[in-house]
């Protein structure tokens, strides 16, 4: 990890700070609050789909975790928010590995937080862009620390949507560069429960707020999101919205679906 000093561009927003203020963090500057509360005016329910999807991560990392999966790579980590992902695979077993991957500046500034591993296992943090796929998988930290001739779980939550380009075939080489019984883990943005490209109620506003700050953001369809598990054998029950996956007993109002935006899925490499 480098120790040259971080321009945190504090003059502008920053997704991962962003996120950061709707979980209530502390990690964010003028610009980071002036666009996430330009954000909940316009989606209201931002701040339960943030909480949403981080309770979708510890779920599909428990659940990983069951399946005897002890290597983590968790590409978009955000700026380190308890718990984190190490935190609940090594709960499972202490003996997990986990790479985190970002490429902002502000999740570098704080990536020790992120190092603090149970004894038994590993962690550490890789500065690179999802879009470079290549470069994570022959980055030293990454090599030193999984065993890619073993399974390991690939986790995306609510990044890919981030991410310009084909992202398909980003998916795709981070895949085929791991062993089968690996897993694919992924969160993603979507549009499809909006009732019309003016609905004031919709994801749509929101991800409006981003493109006027700057930031590049695609929703997908369920059709689309399912895309990225081609080739693999999907989890029960499949691509869901991420509070209805393996919530079995748990009633959620309908409205929630709306709110939250985002669907989920897992899938294993055969």
């Amino acid at each position: 990890m480098s120790d040259h000093p971080v321009d945190l561009r504090t003059d502008v927003a920053h997704p991962a700070r962003m996120y950061d203020y709707f979980l209530g963090g502390k990690d964010h500057y003028e610009a980071d609050r002036r666009a996430a509360e330009t954000a909940l005016a316009n989606f209201p329910a931002v701040r339960l789909t943030a909480r949403t999807n981080r309770e979708f991560m510890r779920t599909a990392t428990r659940y990983l975790a069951e399946q005897g999966v002890r290597q983590f790579l968790d590409i978009g980590t955000g700026i380190p928010t308890e718990p984190n992902l190490h935190q609940v695979a090594q709960e499972h077993a202490c003996d997990s590995r986990v790479v985190y991957v970002d490429n902002d500046p502000i999740v570098l500034a704080h990536a020790r937080a992120l190092l603090v591993s149970a004894p038994e296992g590993r962690t550490t943090y890789v500065q690179a862009d999802a879009a470079d796929p290549e470069a994570i998988l022959g980055s030293r930290e990454l090599r030193d620390t999984l065993d890619l001739s073993q399974p390991v779980a690939i986790s995306l939550m609510a990044v890919v949507h981030f991410v310009p380009g084909d992202v398909y075939a980003m998916v795709n080489t981070l895949m085929d560069a791991l062993a089968p019984g690996s897993y694919l883990a992924m969160s993603h943005v979507t549009t499809d429960f909006d009732s019309g490209a003016n609905d004031p109620d919709g994801m749509g506003r929101l991800l409006q707020v981003y493109s006027d700050q700057g930031i590049p953001v695609r929703p997908r369809s369920r059709e689309e999101v399912a895309r990225f598990f081609d080739g693999l054998e999907l989890v029960e029950p499949g691509v869901e919205v991420i509070h209805r996956w393996r919530q079995e007993g748990i009633e959620h109002p309908a409205d929630h679906d709306k709110k939250v935006s985002l669907y989920g899925a897992v899938g294993r490499k055969v």
